[in-house]
């Protein structure tokens, strides 16, 4: 397959979209179930990491052109590798609830923070240098994300970084009993941590759900080449 026939098919619209599709699952799971332990909220994680990292690696095999797919490939891989994780009995702690997720969210956050804000970088209008060849008029800016999505991938690294950060401020062994009329319980940190879990992903499926059904500016026709023009 050409990278112009699955550019035709696979575009990144799909790729948010898909993304949205599983946090959402992941937000409904979360939300519906009464259980807010460790092992719980280590399946979801898990679950949804898995199917987010195929997502990317799909992503990078059929939507970006070399050079956009680095992005891709490495919350890929991440993600992948925190998917499996969770998927190990003895990682279905408290501990490792708050290790695996914290660590995945600052990483990919990372990683899609730097290819988004890259990418607007690379769109802002700048004066070129002697002997400089402008990169929307040799081909290159296929390897450039457009505008619109690279600001949704620098916001959605935002609220990765920041769903590490809030779990950071989580503590592990935090316990508050509590009583409403006959109702009693225990307000927990795990608990706590699982809710900021589901919330993120709340957030970013409705944000990725908007923004991939958000109609796309056309592309600008490339300016031909001096040997083209000849």
């Amino acid at each position: 397959m050409s990278d112009t026939a699955a550019a035709r098919t696979f575009e990144v619209r799909h790729v948010q979209l898909a993304r949205a599709a599983f946090a959402a699952i992941a937000t409904v799971m979360i939300t519906f179930s009464s259980d807010h332990s460790a092992v719980v909220g280590v399946a979801v994680f898990s679950g949804f990491a898995i199917a987010t990292a195929l997502v990317h690696f799909a992503a990078a095999w059929l939507v970006y052109p070399a050079g956009a797919r680095w992005p891709s490939i490495l919350m890929g891989i991440v993600t992948l590798l925190a998917g499996m994780a969770g998927g190990l009995t003895p990682l279905r702690t408290i501990t490792g609830f708050f290790a695996i997720v914290v660590t995945w969210a600052v990483i990919t956050g990372v990683i899609e923070t730097v290819a988004g804000a890259r990418g607007l970088r690379a769109l802002k209008p700048r004066e070129l240098k002697p002997g400089e060849i402008a990169p929307w008029s040799d081909g290159t800016p296929a390897a450039v994300a457009p505008r619109g999505d690279s600001r949704d991938a620098l916001v959605v690294g935002i609220i990765s970084i920041m769903l590490g950060l809030a779990l950071l401020c989580v503590p592990t062994g935090f316990a508050l009993p509590y009583a409403v009329e006959d109702i009693q319980g225990t307000l927990t940190g795990i608990t706590i941590a699982v809710g900021i879990f589901g919330g993120y992903a709340a957030i970013v499926a409705v944000y990725l759900a908007i923004a991939g059904f958000s109609p796309r500016a056309a592309a600008p026709a490339s300016t031909p080449t001096t040997e083209d023009a000849a």
